[in-house]
């Protein structure tokens, strides 16, 4: 998953690692330290071969250290090698930790990788270390938390590179019952991934339901697909178990998630050709023909009128849900949402 916002991205970085294109510094900053942490342990563990590491590899934390000592190290030179790695964990502790940009004054040690990992935060970028440094040819890179929504595609993308596969409700239960956290999400996938036969690598719902604790019939997909097919009884059952279990689902979770539905589907009442599920599926701009059959199904089910009156019944929910003009438990904003779309 790429990160948002301009500048250099983590899978750009990784392939220029791999490719062995290496910067002469990396400054590695962020609220996300999971993408921090995969970039400067592939500098620690692949740029200098084990025995070369003993005489040309420093690994320095902010506490311990100062600008000047990581500087004096920089500017060595390797020792039966190619390149000299100084990594700097935890940068944020450093005192003076501008009075690093005197190391990318004038010519910097070409055979230097510099690394600063630089957590739960970010360098005012107004400052001379970070404008220096990419004068000198440094990688600034900054870590952004992902959003809800960028986690089911990152979990898709991470399980591919493990030679495994998972389907969409998965993703989206995981990403749901996790969070954000993305070294315990990834240490729960590994998990998963560990308990797949070599034969079948594919992560189903029976397996998170099993492994991870999360429901596979009550999630925020299957109340989706409630909705949809207006199954009162289904809907019903799974807004009483997120109020109890707030953890599988929610206020805050759904209205994003109808919200994005119903929009699409209000567009689908006025598609020229609404009645072909290709046509509507690429007017709807899906990138995949059978999730236009849900809109078929939306159609059959609500029509334009109904349709406009549940989105502005989400607006006015999702206003209630962060205390507009309510003091509703979010338990009670969903049982009233779900009731007013179903009937």
């Amino acid at each position: 998953m790429a990160e948002k916002g301009s500048g250099p991205t983590f899978e750009g970085i990784m392939r220029d690692l791999e490719q062995k294109k290496y910067a002469p510094a990396y400054i590695l900053m962020g609220e996300e330290s999971y993408f921090i942490d995969r970039i400067s342990d592939y500098i620690v563990n692949n740029v200098l071969g084990e025995s070369e590491r003993d005489f040309n590899q420093d690994i320095v934390y902010g506490l311990e250290t100062n600008p000047n000592q990581v500087i004096l190290m920089a500017r060595g030179y390797p020792m039966m090698a190619e390149h000299r790695v100084v990594v700097v964990k935890e940068a944020q502790g450093m005192q003076n930790l501008n009075n690093l940009k005197a190391y990318f004054e004038g010519k910097i040690q070409p055979t230097t990788i510099l690394v600063l990992c630089y957590k739960n935060g970010k360098i005012d970028r107004r400052k001379e270390l970070i404008k220096r440094a990419e004068s000198a040819g440094a990688v600034v890179f900054e870590s952004k938390k992902l959003y809800d929504r960028d986690l089911p595609p990152f979990i898709n993308q991470y399980v591919k590179t493990k030679k495994a596969s998972i389907d969409t409700k998965s993703a989206g239960m995981l990403a749901d019952h996790v969070g954000t956290d993305l070294n315990r999400l990834l240490s729960e996938i590994d998990k998963l991934l560990s308990l797949l036969p070599d034969d079948q690598k594919k992560i189903t719902p029976e397996l998170v339901e099993r492994h991870v604790g999360v429901s596979k019939d009550f999630n925020r997909y299957e109340l989706r697909n409630a909705v949809i097919n207006r199954d009162i009884l289904k809907a019903n059952k799974i807004v009483k178990y997120f109020d109890k279990n707030p953890k599988s689902g929610s206020i805050y979770i759904m209205v994003p998630e109808l919200y994005g539905f119903f929009s699409n589907l209000m567009i689908a009442h006025y598609a020229p050709n609404k009645n072909s599920v290709r046509d509507l599926a690429q007017y709807l701009g899906l990138d995949k023909e059978w999730k236009a059959r849900e809109y078929v199904t939306g159609m059959r089910n609500y029509n334009a009128m109904k349709t406009m009156q549940i989105i502005r019944k989400i607006h006015e929910m999702a206003a209630m849900s962060k205390g507009v003009g309510s003091r509703a438990e979010a338990g009670e904003l969903m049982q009233e949402l779900i009731y007013f779309i179903m009937h």
